[in-house]
């Protein structure tokens, strides 16, 4: 039989985890925050990001961002439709980048327009900062570059919110590290969010202690259920669990998070870029009603 041994971080207390310093807490208001119409935060009712992996045609963008939204008008749940311009974190170098960058987020504005959502999408470098930023409301910073100083200078200085996943490889309390630099340009409108903690070679685990850790640095607290259950680098594509997406976003929402990241697709075996960790489309409504009921009980909604 296989032993695996968990060692515990300790700080100088010799307590796990380390406490979030108050300073930093009091430079954000009370974890809550305003995207268009849309509260995030405070105790508010969870927050639906979702939509494809990347810009792959007008048709299936619109189709998804469509369905979408129709299903949380009908639910009552906030909706910020999230898809990537231009994927640059790929496993393989024929891997699908995306249909250019200018004709990808004309069609992200063109939802933003007609459907009158909020858009978030991916920034890499402080040019593709500077060119987003003209089209969504919502910058993201990817895990792998969360520590990216200039990235995230550039991202904070332009007013938007910016949504930071924690890198794989970084411990939740050291997310305000990250959050620092936003802060440093005066733009308080900082996301932090969780997407799985690398465990041996291909493979991701969710402390869901992290969701905790991360909300008491004062910044509302995302959980990506889909990116959480990928088998990164495995072959030439990254693989994944979408068995696990369900339970762990129940599992997140059960904790009170603030808003709950899926990517969604029509037909996910078909998809352009992470295929088999994506939620079906037809999925996601009866999904969203259980959620809902869950967030309900946790925040003590009426």
């Amino acid at each position: 039989m296989n032993t695996v041994i968990f060692l515990r971080k300790r700080c100088h207390s010799g307590k796990y985890p380390p406490e979030a310093d108050q300073p930093l807490a009091e430079k954000v208001e009370s974890k809550r925050m305003q995207i268009e119409k849309i509260n995030v935060g405070n105790n508010n009712p969870f927050v639906l990001i979702a939509g494809p992996c990347v810009v792959e045609n007008e048709e299936i963008t619109f189709t998804t961002a469509r369905a979408i939204k129709e299903i949380t008008d009908e639910l009552g749940i906030p909706f910020i439709f999230k898809s990537s311009y231009k994927k640059a974190n790929r496993t393989s170098l024929h891997s699908f980048m995306g249909i250019g960058d200018k004709e990808a987020l004309d069609i992200l504005l063109k939802v933003k327009n007609h459907l009158s959502v909020p858009i978030l999408t991916d920034v890499h470098t402080i040019e593709e900062v500077e060119l987003a930023a003209n089209y969504v409301d919502v910058l993201q910073i990817p895990a792998f570059l969360c520590r990216q100083t200039d990235l995230l200078i550039a991202a904070g200085k332009t007013g938007k919110v910016v949504n930071i996943k924690k890198g794989q490889f970084l411990a939740p309390e050291d997310m305000k590290h990250a959050a620092e630099k936003v802060l440093s340009t005066n733009n308080k409108r900082v996301m932090l969010t969780e997407r799985g903690t690398t465990f041996g070679y291909h493979n991701l685990i969710v402390d869901m202690r992290s969701l905790v850790i991360m909300r008491e640095l004062g910044f509302p607290v995302v959980m990506d259920a889909t990116h959480s259950v990928q088998l990164p680098g495995k072959g030439n594509l990254t693989g994944g669990q979408p068995k696990f997406i369900k339970p762990l976003a129940k599992a997140a929402i059960a904790i009170g998070i603030d808003a709950l990241f899926f990517e969604v697709h029509p037909n996910p075996k078909e998809a352009l870029s992470d295929a088999e960790s994506q939620l079906p489309l037809s999925e996601l409504r009866e999904l969203l009603i259980e959620l809902k009921q869950i967030d309900r009980i946790t925040k003590k909604l009426v």
